[in-house]
């Protein structure tokens, strides 16, 4: 069994898009960063991408409204980014304070600037396999993590767990793409499927995204199957300082040793989607370069 090491590929990634801009002339890439209030988590993400942004020399610019903002001031916002030539990529930190309609303001990014991959239109580019649209950051990671890992899914059966449109369609979409890397067979599966173990049972690749804490075990996976654990679930741990584990939706102990190949939590496809945010916000700024060449 190998462990498919998310920080090691990510660092790498790093070191490869610092190059990338470092090479370009004049002004550097931006991206604005929005932060609606406090929570805590979205405070800790965002400051997580202004620091990766630094380190590869990307400008970040980080837009902190106040929590009361009202629906149209925070539209008002958006239009003003998306007009600003100066700024490539703009990211709207998730969650969203009640009530702000969360997709309501992802909607009104560009969708050249849209370096989330959530807009309508790059979900529409990934399945007309149009290569200038932006993929979500998690689905593009993943993706990322097979190739680098050495796992060709060309002819494979690849089974998504999960049908979110955030990580299970368009990873389920990616994979069946007719390009290298992908050319897979693809089977999507959700809560509502039926006899779920005999589906999962028959993949090469799983990739499991269904947000139930180590809802996949042993008896769930082929011999030999490749493992994508993407969930990040907080378990109840009295013997660690902060009273909680994180753990995902895959149990790790019994399904390892089946697997020839499986990502740890943490450490696998966690940090390669602050990467595929700041490899989509070069390509944001290339795409506008060429643009208005």
């Amino acid at each position: 069994m190998e462990l498919i090491d998310g920080n090691q590929i990510a660092a790498t990634l790093v070191a490869e898009l610092k190059a990338q801009v470092a090479a370009i002339p004049g002004r550097r890439p931006c991206l604005a960063l929005v932060r609606v209030g406090e929570d805590a988590a979205s405070v800790s993400y965002v400051k997580k991408k202004e620091k990766t942004a630094a380190e590869i020399g990307i400008e970040s610019r980080i837009i902190l409204p106040p929590v009361t903002i009202p629906q149209a001031e925070l539209e008002k916002l958006i239009d003003d980014l998306n007009a600003d030539p100066a700024v490539d990529g703009i990211l709207v930190q998730s969650p969203l304070p009640k009530p702000l309609n969360e997709q309501a303001v992802f909607s009104r990014i560009a969708p050249q600037k849209d370096v989330d991959g959530f807009h309508t239109v790059n979900i529409g580019k990934i399945a007309q396999e149009d290569s200038t649209g932006f993929v979500a950051c998690t689905p593009a990671g993943i993706m990322e993590l097979l190739a680098r890992s050495g796992t060709d899914l060309a002819g494979k059966h690849v089974v998504v767990l999960g049908r979110s449109l955030i990580v299970g369609k368009p990873v389920g979409l990616l994979a069946l793409q007719k390009k290298a890397g992908a050319n897979a067979t693809v089977t999507f599966c959700h809560s509502g499927t039926r006899d779920l173990p005999s589906i999962t049972r028959l993949a090469d690749v799983l990739i499991a995204a269904i947000g139930r804490a180590e809802f996949v075990t042993g008896d769930m996976i082929k011999p030999d199957a490749v493992v994508i654990d993407v969930g990040i679930n907080r378990v109840s741990d009295p013997s660690k300082k902060s009273g909680y584990k994180l753990v995902g939706d895959v149990h790790f102990d019994s399904v390892a040793p089946l697997a020839t190949k499986i990502t740890p939590v943490p450490g696998g496809v966690g940090p390669m989607t602050v990467c595929m945010l700041m490899k989509n916000t070069v390509k944001a700024w290339t795409l506008g370069r060429s643009s208005t060449a």
